[in-house]
């Protein structure tokens, strides 16, 4: 039986006005002061100015043994240098992403990118990766930080079988990594205001994982008040994802997200694996990470998120479906060609041999159905893409749109430019289009050249993600109006995001979807 002897983080929420309110009056005085040297709740930290930019980085927000949900930070005296990141988070490397690996267990650190001013909005954002890659210090906010006049926070939670393992008797099974966001948002709502951050004026967004991270935070009971609006990019809220669709020979047993139950047999089995009754936290615990990561048993488990526990009480689609989360404006999309990264990645559906063997497997009766509906693709991996990215993404997310705004204020968009610049290690010379996280160099400083009309688009969607952290309306001067999804029944009206051609769209019918309320 797994024994948690620490006080865990969950236990504080409930003093969160309190704290928030003292907190506020030390941030006040603290940003006062002026210059590199902010106070926090556990000490000073210094940081550094770029172009008018304050910026700290490795600041830590919450510390956790193994498998252990998280707990403050031990306060320190003197003052902290946070002129460099902390280490990421235990994963292997990313070649396609080009993230590096780490063995690193103490990584609960965050990075704080603040414009001048006070009561900013704030932007608080989860990095995607798969939930088993990435840290928040991948990317650089300081062009959104300085259009939008705001604050920028990155951060790193824990990932894969350390963020999201779970066992029989262990507290906090299938959702550590989750707990460390929520840990980090605390941390935002009682220390912002030192930055010059609005403490009740955060939205929480991410893309891809940070996506779904996102969603799970939307509906957990534990996150209410710790966000004000939310964004989900290309994340989903549900299981709709074919099979076979992450990889050859997945099967149906690869989901978003997972009941505790399974969770914890894929831990047994782990343990097992590793010579380790699955009751002995001391030996699982005793295993080096350079082992976990490595182990085959470990990497054939897809660690998501654990859903009838207490973060997440229910699956999030069914807790949105019945209005319990938090009422917040929420802007929630996908990229048009969510797939054709991972169809290129695994290589799936080389010829139309393979093609339609994945047909058959997913949709069984209805193949030919399927294949008739997706025949204006030539290539067979490129029909399939679509497919895997129409059931998987596009479909799900505009559904959740259509139900989120029963409930809330809700904007849906859909990333549509073509010839977005690559930014990962694939071939090139798969058709990609508007590919998985080809929205990041529009929003995130980035490398990747973007040409003049790319440009104008970029400084658009900053302009409405920015209004929207500020107001919870993307709308404004200088955009094309947003109108925000209406709940009567019809496919949602999105706004589609591409060069020359921001404006309403309704999307469903390209993408073979049937969305209803």
């Amino acid at each position: 039986m797994f024994i948690q002897t620490n006080q865990n983080w969950s236990g504080r929420i409930s003093r969160l006005a309190a704290l928030v309110a003292g907190s506020l009056l030390v941030g006040q005085a603290a940003f006062a002061a002026g210059g590199d040297v902010v106070r926090t709740e556990s000490g000073l930290v210094h940081g550094g100015t770029t172009d008018g930019l304050r910026m700290f980085k490795g600041i830590p927000y919450a510390t956790a043994q193994r498998w252990q949900e998280p707990r403050p930070v031990t306060p320190w005296s003197g003052v902290r240098d946070a002129t460099q990141p902390g280490a990421r988070c235990a994963q292997t490397e990313d070649r396609t992403s080009g993230t590096p690996a780490s063995t690193s267990e103490d990584c609960l650190y965050l990075n704080v990118t603040a414009a001048a001013g006070h009561n900013l909005p704030v932007l608080v954002y989860v990095h995607g990766g798969g939930l088993k890659n990435g840290a928040g210090s991948d990317l650089e906010p300081r062009r959104l930080a300085a259009r939008e006049h705001a604050i920028v926070v990155t951060l790193n939670y824990r990932l894969g079988v350390f963020g999201f393992f779970g066992a029989p008797g262990l507290p906090g099974s299938g959702t550590f990594g989750l707990w460390d966001q929520q840990a980090a948002m605390t941390w935002v709502r009682h220390n912002i205001a030192a930055f010059g951050g609005g403490a009740h004026n955060v939205t929480l967004f991410g893309e891809s994982g940070g996506g779904d991270s996102v969603c799970a935070q939307l509906v957990s009971p534990t996150a209410r008040g710790l966000f004000d609006r939310v964004l989900i990019q290309s994340g989903t809220c549900s299981d709709a994802n074919p099979v076979d669709a992450l990889f050859p020979g997945a099967g149906a047993v690869v989901a978003s997200w997972q009941p505790v139950s399974t969770v914890e047999e894929s831990g047994v089995r782990v343990a097992t694996a590793l010579g380790c009754p699955a009751a002995d936290p001391g030996c699982l615990r005793g295993i080096p990470v350079d082992r976990l990561l490595g182990d085959p048993a470990v990497a054939a488990v897809y660690w998501s998120p654990a859903y009838n526990t207490a973060l997440l009480p229910r699956r999030p689609a069914a807790a949105i479906e019945a209005g319990g989360f938090a009422r917040v404006p929420v802007m929630i999309g996908t990229t048009r060609d969510e797939a054709t990264l991972l169809v290129t990645l695994t290589g799936q559906a080389k010829d139309n041999t393979a093609y339609r063997a994945l047909l058959a497997r997913a949709f069984g009766d209805r193949a030919d159905e399927v294949a008739a509906a997706y025949s204006a693709y030539a290539l067979p991996a490129r029909a399939w893409a679509a497919i895997v990215g129409d059931r998987g993404y596009v479909c799900p997310n505009q559904g959740s749109a259509s139900v989120l705004a029963r409930y809330t204020r809700t904007y849906a968009y859909e990333f549509a430019d073509q010839d977005a610049p690559l930014i990962f290690h694939v071939d090139p010379s798969f058709p990609l289009g508007a590919y998985h996280a080809s929205d990041v160099p529009y929003i995130w400083d980035s490398t990747a050249p973007l040409s003049p009309a790319q440009q104008g688009l970029s400084n658009q969607l900053l302009d409405y993600v920015g209004r929207f952290a500020a107001t919870g309306d993307p709308n404004g001067w200088g955009t094309p109006y947003w109108a925000n999804v209406r709940p009567n029944g019809s496919a949602p009206v999105v706004q589609r995001l591409a060069p020359g051609e921001v404006g309403p769209a309704r999307t469903a019918d390209e993408h073979h979807c049937v969305v209803n309320e």
